[in-house]
């Protein structure tokens, strides 16, 4: 482990990504307390979170040609920058009215940043480190966002319920910044030149080689992906609507006792992420198989 924090670059990654998770969770389930104690609505709740990954959805396969294309430090510092300065104008705009109009236009335009953020940290990781390095080094960034699944629902809560959504803005905002400040101190190599070929083309030629990659190359990732995305449409609507509706409106608990609920979902999170980093080079496809039917017979 010594020779992979020994990297400069790996250090400040990941103390950024902390900030930025931070900041982004705890903004996020603040959003979505006051979403659901102003409309009451299981419906109205879905439709926001609904709308709000749409831009996700579609633009992360060009936030991946980008990541694979662009300046990787720069698209990162831009993102995060442009993420606080959202923020912070929601900030200042939400006390005026039409507070779910502002919401709405925040959760989206945050939507839009993450579909290139989220592609352009992962690729910086084998930038950094290689071989075994390169496990651990991933395992690490899985394990802080893990991490920090596990303690902002309590804290998004705790200061939700203290200070109020305005305040929680401010603060989300600050995240975003401080994490563009460290991405500015990345030393990562440019990308290689592309000569002769305009955006065009180049969209056309990457989403020609990743389609050509997994239906041909390599089908078992399609494979792959096609079941993460089944078992996620089973899945993201229990734990992103169902839950918290169940316990704010049917139950009738506080955001204190949801955020709480939340940070217990985050200690399995944090052993997942441990157990699979020690056990990456042990584990088979017949063991997905075997964790995918366990969820399921949970849910029954």
């Amino acid at each position: 482990m010594k020779p992979m924090w020994n990297n400069r670059n790996l250090r400040l990654l990941v103390l950024g990504q902390a900030s930025s998770l931070v900041g982004n969770y705890t903004l996020k389930f603040a959003l979505s307390m006051y979403i659901l104690e102003v409309t009451g609505s299981a419906a109205l709740f879905a439709t926001f979170l609904s709308v709000a990954m749409v831009p996700t959805i579609v633009l992360s396969p060009f936030g991946g040609i980008l990541a694979d294309r662009g300046d990787r430090r720069r698209i990162m510092v831009t993102l995060d920058a442009c993420a606080g300065l959202a923020v912070l104008l929601a900030a200042l705009t939400l006390p005026l009215g039409h507070a779910l109009g502002v919401i709405g236009a925040l959760l989206v335009v945050l939507s839009v940043l993450g579909a290139f953020e989220s592609p352009t940290v992962q690729a910086c990781v084998p930038q950094m480190l290689e071989g075994e390095d390169l496990v651990r080094g991933n395992a690490v960034v899985a394990q802080v966002q893990a991490v920090a699944s596990l303690a902002t629902p309590f804290l998004g809560s705790v200061l939700y319920a203290a200070v109020g959504l305005v305040l929680v803005l401010w603060g989300a905002a600050g995240c975003f910044l401080v994490t563009a400040l460290l991405e500015c101190c990345l030393q990562l190599p440019p990308p290689a030149p592309v000569e002769g070929l305009g955006v065009r083309e180049v969209l056309k030629q990457d989403l020609a080689a990743s389609g050509r990659f997994l239906w041909r190359e390599e089908p078992g990732m399609l494979k792959l992906l096609l079941l993460a995305a089944l078992v996620s449409f089973f899945l993201a609507g229990i734990l992103v609507v169902g839950f918290p509706f169940l316990v704010r409106t049917v139950l009738g608990l506080s955001a204190t006792h949801y955020g709480g609920a939340e940070s217990a979902l985050g200690v399995a999170a944090v052993l997942g992420s441990l157990w699979v980093g020690l056990l990456a080079g042990k584990l088979r496809p017949v063991h997905l198989g075997r964790a995918i039917g366990a969820v399921g017979l949970c849910l029954l």
